[in-house]
């Protein structure tokens, strides 16, 4: 397995691999394979790039579905939340018992979140919400609306949106190592952390990664 015009040899490359898919930082890899950080971190660069081109072919997500909006990076100083100043805003979709799609976004406004739920969720799906006013077209909708109020409590039965929740945190856990991600590479780092979540076993995910390297060398 080599990516093409990577003047890495297979050994290298092998390795560093192995160490992004046990998301090991490319400073860190660098160091161990004893290449350039730089050249780690581009290799790294590169593997985002070929995960968020094979994310791009998304299905539609039918079933009881989770959405939900969340805020990455920005400053640690003045407000926080909804509407902080200097985040990234990002809207994710989950399939119980299934997968998840995640898209950044340019606000949180239903003109914005609704187009992405037409195209991405099969009519007459149940799809559960926390109390955001920009759900509330959800209740005009092909969709059955159903909402929780987070601010009495997080769970009523199967009213919850905690799948998608639990993914906010595991992709903050994840980016939180890099000491912030550039927010023009953000959406990469997201595709990275969708695909970690979708994609199994480390075992699993080096197989699927390998698979998609041969397919962007014949590009």
């Amino acid at each position: 397995m080599r990516l093409k015009r990577c003047r890495l040899t297979e050994k290298q490359q092998e390795r560093l691999l192995e160490f992004f898919v046990g998301e090991m930082t490319a400073r860190t890899a660098a160091d161990l394979v004893g290449v350039n950080k730089t050249t780690a971190a581009y290799f790294y660069h590169r593997l985002r790039e070929i995960i968020a081109w094979q994310l791009d072919e998304v299905f539609p997500f039918s079933g009881e579905v989770e959405v939900d909006e969340s805020y990455f990076g920005g400053k640690r100083k003045g407000k926080r939340g909804r509407g902080a100043a200097g985040k990234v805003p990002v809207f994710g979709i989950l399939k119980r018992g299934g997968k998840v799609y995640a898209k950044m976004i340019s606000d949180v406004r239903t003109e914005t979140l609704m187009p992405i739920m037409e195209r991405m969720i099969v009519p007459d799906s149940v799809v559960y919400t926390d109390c955001l006013a920009s759900y509330n077209a959800l209740d005009i909708s092909d969709f059955h609306h159903l909402r929780i109020n987070h601010s009495e409590l997080f769970a009523d039965e199967r009213n919850h949106i905690n799948g998608i929740e639990n993914f906010w945190n595991q992709a903050k856990r994840h980016m939180r190592k890099y000491n912030g991600v550039p927010k023009h590479h953000f959406h990469l780092f997201l595709k990275e952390c969708e695909w970690r979540f979708n994609g199994g076993s480390p075992k699993q995910l080096l197989r699927q990664l390998k698979k998609w390297i041969k397919l962007a060398n014949k590009r």
